[in-house]
């Protein structure tokens, strides 16, 4: 089962790709909910929040239960893995907050770290790929370094693909996209949402 393989790559080199975590009619669901008033993603912390198209050029909005039945699907699956998590690994998760990625073409995210110094409370990074037509040429690969920005791995956005990795391991970044790329980007917290 691949909750088995999560746990072990997880605590053996800080992240695992999940082939397959939902299906194409799944992910098609789940982008049926998604409302159609996105806004620009902002980066920086709390209170410190800006928006920077030099740095990112994605939209977004943030997800809920209430947004409809797939949604709510995918985040007692994701619950389902936060508590999975906690009893392997103990690694103290107490809550999940996500939200669906849409790139527009020529959309990129620069180098960056979910986590920055353990200044914050994101312990588990998420990314769920919900791009049905992709294919080489496309762009918006998850390029994936080490501490010492050593390049580790591309990663394409195929649909129903899912990566996690530890937030405050690995720099990463989204590649320029030639086509539209969707995602939900998600985080396992150590603190609860207020």
């Amino acid at each position: 089962m691949s909750i088995h393989k999560l746990i072990d790559s997880l605590s053996s080199q800080g992240w695992y790709v999940w082939d397959d975590f939902l299906t194409l009619s799944d992910t098609q669901k789940i982008k049926q909910c998604i409302p159609n008033t996105l806004q620009d993603a902002r980066i920086g912390h709390r209170d410190s929040l800006q928006s920077n198209k030099a740095v990112r050029g994605d939209q977004t909005v943030w997800l809920e239960p209430e947004m409809g039945t797939p949604i709510a699907f995918y985040m007692e699956k994701m619950e389902e893995i936060r508590q999975a998590l906690n009893c392997q690994l103990y690694l103290g998760l107490r809550d999940f907050e996500t939200h669906f990625c849409r790139y527009p073409n020529g959309g990129f995210y620069k180098k960056h770290v979910d986590n920055p110094k353990g200044a914050g409370r994101r312990k588990v990074t998420t990314v769920l790929y919900m791009n049905e037509l992709w294919k080489l040429g496309d762009g918006g690969e998850l390029v994936v370094f080490d501490k010492e920005d050593n390049h580790l791995f591309k990663l394409e956005p195929l649909a129903g693909r899912m990566i996690f990795f530890m937030s405050e391991e690995f720099p990463h970044e989204v590649l320029p996209t030639e086509q539209k790329r969707e995602s939900i980007a998600g985080w396992f917290l150590t603190e609860k949402i207020l």
